[in-house]
């Protein structure tokens, strides 16, 4: 990406800033956390930040960011997926340590909450997306693109409806902050992609 004026890219490193750590403040100072377990609240925030951390996919896959070119962008694309999925099975197992019949429920598609359909959802099509990514000089390039992307969706998807049906540490307006952002950075990739 062309960085413009330094004025412009250092206004959007200040929104991106603050976008993925308001919701990381704003949780850590929720009264919720006072009644929780060492173990769920490390896993609930390995969940918030994969979800601050996927906001940086699109973003970097297309070059987006100001000051890295493409090549660095997709590299550290990578570097960040395999850290996605470090912090979703990090996610799953606190969880599944403080509560393993709610986990196991959820993993089996039988829990009675929605929001954990959605998230075991996202979490499937994320290591998909991981496989995918191992998969990709195996692939036309075309035909590894549209699928990678539309996984990307469905994780965006997933876990934008995880997220927003769960009432907890999340507070509520950075959490719809983070969403929306998260959708429009995924909708962009999808109208304006790059090379």
């Amino acid at each position: 990406m062309t960085s413009g004026t330094p004025f412009k890219s250092a206004m959007i490193w200040l929104a991106l800033g603050v976008a993925l750590s308001a919701p990381l403040i704003a949780a850590a100072q929720s009264p919720l956390l006072a009644w929780r377990d060492p173990i769920y609240i490390a896993a609930g925030f390995a969940g918030i930040m994969a979800m601050c951390a996927l906001l940086l996919q699109p973003l970097l896959a297309t070059g987006r960011l100001p000051g890295v070119s493409q090549w660095q962008g997709r590299h550290v694309h990578r570097l960040v997926g395999a850290g996605l999925i470090v912090m979703i099975v990090a996610h799953v197992i606190g969880l599944w340590i403080t509560s393993p019949p709610d986990v196991i429920d959820a993993l089996l598609f039988r829990s009675p909450t929605p929001f954990s359909v959605w998230g075991v959802i996202a979490m499937w099509a994320m290591f998909g997306s991981g496989v995918l990514a191992l998969l990709r000089r195996r692939l036309r390039l075309r035909v590894w693109r549209l699928a990678h992307k539309g996984l990307a969706t469905v994780v965006v998807t997933g876990t934008v409806l995880h997220v927003i049906q769960i009432e907890g540490t999340m507070e509520d307006i950075t959490k719809i902050a983070l969403c929306a952002l998260l959708c429009g950075a995924t909708l962009w990739v999808w109208i304006a992609p790059r090379a």
